[in-house]
């Protein structure tokens, strides 16, 4: 789950797995997989960060290291 900001400056939570889509008209709106649509205060790129900080500390994104191949 991650903390989003409705225009009404209300904070919610909002499953990330269930995102389709971001964009931006010029408010960011996000469209669920359901087809529902909901309109932010958040920019795309703060959500971008959001999601994928919590990815990783969940481990859906991995942190690679730059290895040595032998």
């Amino acid at each position: 789950m991650i903390e989003l900001i409705r225009l009404n400056g209300k904070p919610f939570l909002l499953n990330a797995m269930l995102i389709e889509q971001i964009e931006a008209f010029p408010d960011t709106t996000i469209t669920l997989i359901s087809g529902k649509k909901i309109v932010v205060r958040n920019s795309m790129d703060e959500i971008h960060r959001i999601i994928n900080a919590r990815f990783t500390q969940i481990g859906l994104i991995g942190i690679y290291k730059d290895t040595e191949e032998f």
